[in-house]
């Protein structure tokens, strides 16, 4: 029995919330400066290194378990990487960190909708230590059967079982899928269906969280997407409600050591929500650019508002905060 299975997880404590949406703000606001001005890698820049300066005063001794690179490939928040005010003396809350200092990097460069800051965090071994590969990913919101969906059905099995699980046809169906020459299949499987589909540019931890909100009109969500994303998507899902699977996707054999170094055993296994996000689960993330789900960031003279989303697995509680920053108090840039 391993040692995440023997002990108790530890309960993240609920205080952490408004923390946690500080650390998306200042990412969002330092990417903001770049939406429009066709630079991804800068806007992601930008966010990276607000968001890492941003945990220096998060009472947690924090790691970096899912994140965008590896040591060597810093500035970018790497996996492994301690973040938080007692990241180096300890005590705190020892917590694992899921980032994504920039969901949607080519759409903030070219000015398009939905990219956002995102963060979670759980209790030591609280979330799957996915390697920076492809998911195969599904999604569908809360309120239905359990399994009403599975991978390893093919996409017409899957509509026709929402379809009757939400008392509607398939016709009354969408499906979200990332706009990608991979999933052209997908696409035509769903089309032939006769499902509507919603294809989004990037971004697809908006995606997966568009199920469960009903303001987006997203039924389902299909397709390969980064694994890192997989997993804050299914933290997002643990709190708000909703069921996911997800399944690595390999290219080569380094990608399948790297996993197996990482402590994937079974390399062809899937993944359900509560095992990629399992214990006490909290998600914050704050719109840079504006979408069904969050708004952007808008300047005003001296200053700047944010729109973010909190929220936690074991009260499924969820807030949303606007914040009104003022520059000539408290620079962000």
């Amino acid at each position: 029995m391993s040692e995440t299975e023997a002990k108790p997880m530890m309960q993240v404590d609920r205080n952490l919330a408004l923390e946690l949406v500080r650390v998306t703000e200042a990412a969002a606001l330092s990417a903001s400066r770049w939406v429009g001005k066709g630079d991804k890698n800068a806007a992601d820049g930008a966010a990276v290194e607000a968001m890492r300066a941003a945990f220096d005063s998060v009472a947690i001794d924090g790691t970096v378990v899912i994140g965008e690179g590896e040591m060597d490939e810093a500035p970018m928040l790497y996996i492994g990487e301690k973040v938080g005010l007692y990241a180096r003396s300890g005590g705190g809350m020892r917590a694992d960190i899921a980032v994504d200092p920039l969901e949607g990097t080519s759409t903030t460069a070219k000015g398009g909708p939905n990219a956002m800051a995102v963060v979670a965090l759980a209790g030591r071994g609280g979330f799957l230590h996915a390697p920076d590969v492809y998911m195969d990913k599904i999604a569908v919101g809360p309120g239905l059967p359990d399994g009403v969906v599975d991978l390893d059905r093919s996409p017409e099995e899957n509509l026709r079982a929402l379809a009757a699980a939400k008392g509607a046809e398939v016709g009354d169906l969408t499906v979200c899928i990332l706009d990608r020459d991979r999933h052209k299949d997908i696409i035509k499987a769903c089309r032939a269906a006769g499902a509507r589909l919603m294809l989004i540019p990037d971004g697809d931890v908006f995606g997966v969280l568009a199920v469960a909100q009903p303001e987006a009109g997203v039924d389902m969500y299909l397709g390969w997407g980064g694994a890192p994303e997989g997993v804050l998507a299914a933290a997002a899902l643990r709190c708000i409600g909703g069921q996911m699977q997800g399944r690595l996707i390999y290219e080569d054999d380094t990608q399948i050591e790297r996993a197996r170094e990482m402590g994937i055993t079974d390399i062809h296994a899937k993944y359900s929500m509560e095992e990629m996000a399992k214990g006490d689960v909290m998600f914050a993330a704050t719109g840079v650019t504006t979408g069904p789900l969050l708004r952007g960031v808008r300047f005003f003279a001296g200053g700047a508002t944010t729109h973010s989303i909190v929220m936690r697995s074991k009260s499924g509680t969820v807030r949303y905060v606007e914040g009104n920053h003022n520059f000539r108090v408290k620079p962000i840039f």
